[in-house]
This record gives C-alpha cells, structure tokens and sequence, in this order.
C-alpha cells in the first residue's frame, strides 16, 4: 500500500472514468494526487473521495487542449510540491462517425483532446522532470491505437500517433531518468463507452473479438497505470501495456 510513498502525480480527466480510478488508487498507495479534469464538480467528488478516505489530493482545473493552462498548471503543482514525479495523460474523447460523415471541425476536437493533449503534458512537464532528476510519464492510447474500428477514424488516429509520440519521448529522455510508457485499455466500463454498455447490439458487436467477454472495470486499467507508475517497472520505457480481455490477441 505504499508504492507510491513520497510522489507527487497529476492525472488529466481524473473526473470520472479510469482517470478517477488511477487517481484514488496512486493516493492509497501514498502519492500526492492532483485532480485535473475540465468538469470541476466531477474533479472535485474525486479529490472528496480521496481525502475522505484518509488520502491527500488537490483540484486544478485544466482544459488540456490549452498550453497556457497547462503552463499554469505545471507552475503551480511545482509551487506546491516542489516536483511532479508522476504525469498520467490520461484524458480523452472520442467522436463515432465515418470518415465521409467525419466534420473538420470534429476530426480536430478529438486530435487537440487526445494527441495534443498528451504532446502539452509532455512538453511542459519534461523539463520539471529533468531538474528533479528523473519521473515517470504514463500516456493512454488503446487498442484502437494497435487496431482499428469502423467509424472511430479520428480516435483510432489520435491513439496510434499517441502510442509513436509515447516512443519518441522514451528514447530522447531516458538519458534524463525519465521513463515514458503507453497504456492502452481495451473496452472498458466508463461514461464514454455508455452507447456500447446500453445496447445490447453494439454491446455484443464490440465484444465480439475479446475472449474476455465482457467491459473492464476502471479499477483494472488501474492497476495497469500502478505499474507503471511504480518502481516495479523500473526497466520499462517506449512500450506498450495492454489490458483488453484478449481483443487484440485474436
């Protein structure tokens, strides 16, 4: 219960979903937690269910599409705890539509949410990182990063170019201590995925190709982030971990 005694995380859409997940779970293993998210109210029942269970956490409110929020953000959490040993992008969108069907101006909203907004969190919290002496960035792709779905063009875009942007930074600051590594959930039981877990049609369509025959809860993507997170990946960076009930095995 204390792998991540002593660290400072900042998790991005800890509002809901896997994000609120890692971010109670990184506080029960001992880290400093900084919510962010867009939702206020969402970030903050986060922080209340940490604290209240004897955990520490702050809000700040981020739109992480904003570099300049971001560069607050980052200044602040420094102000604060003097580092961020612990950045988890883990905020994301996603817009169900063909290509043809697809506007410009949709294609760019989840471009900016999920791959910008990864390449800010990167950007701005790298050089904390080096100063400090090292960190641990976990970026989320997902197995619509490895292979595709019909209608999800821009999700599966943003997620494979996050899953190469994940590579490019392990490489160029490994050198720096700093590990960089690309978590990519499978189906799992979150507010995004809501049209696919209440229709029992599309439900079984996209459990189809899983051996695991059902949604994965937010607690065991996680896990997966623990790891990662944690020293007991000390010899990991640029790599993928997959937790998807088989989907992309078959």
């Amino acid at each position: 219960m204390a792998r991540l005694k002593g660290k400072v995380a900042l998790i991005t859409g800890a509002g809901s979903g896997i994000g609120r997940a890692e971010a109670i779970l990184f506080a029960k293993e001992g880290a400093k937690v900084i919510v962010t998210d867009i939702n206020e109210e969402k970030g903050q029942e986060t922080v209340k269910e940490i604290t209240s269970n004897g955990g520490e956490a702050i809000f700040m409110k981020l739109d992480v599409t904003n570099p300049k929020q971001w560069q607050e953000v980052v200044k602040k959490a420094i102000e604060l705890y003097g580092k961020i040993d612990i950045l988890v992008n883990n905020a994301g969108i996603l817009i169900s539509k063909s290509i043809e069907e697809m506007t410009l101006e949709e294609w760019d909203k989840v471009i900016k949410v999920n791959l910008y907004g990864t390449f800010y969190g990167c950007k701005f919290i790298l050089p904390a990182m080096k100063r400090a002496g090292g960190g641990v960035i976990i970026n989320t792709g997902s197995i619509m990063g490895i292979v595709a779905y019909p209608n999800e063009v821009a999700y599966d875009a943003s997620k494979g170019a996050v899953r190469i942007l994940t590579k490019a930074v392990a490489i160029e600051y490994a050198k720096y201590n700093i590990r960089v590594n690309c978590l990519c959930p499978g189906n799992t039981r979150t507010p995004m995925n809501e049209p696919w877990i209440k229709d029992p049609k599309l439900r079984e369509e996209i459990l189809r190709p899983q051996v695991i025959k059902r949604f994965a809860e937010p607690i065991e993507i996680a896990y997966g982030a623990l790891f990662l997170a944690s020293d007991e990946s000390s010899f990991m960076t640029g790599a993928d971990l997959v937790i998807d009930g088989g989907y992309t095995a078959t």
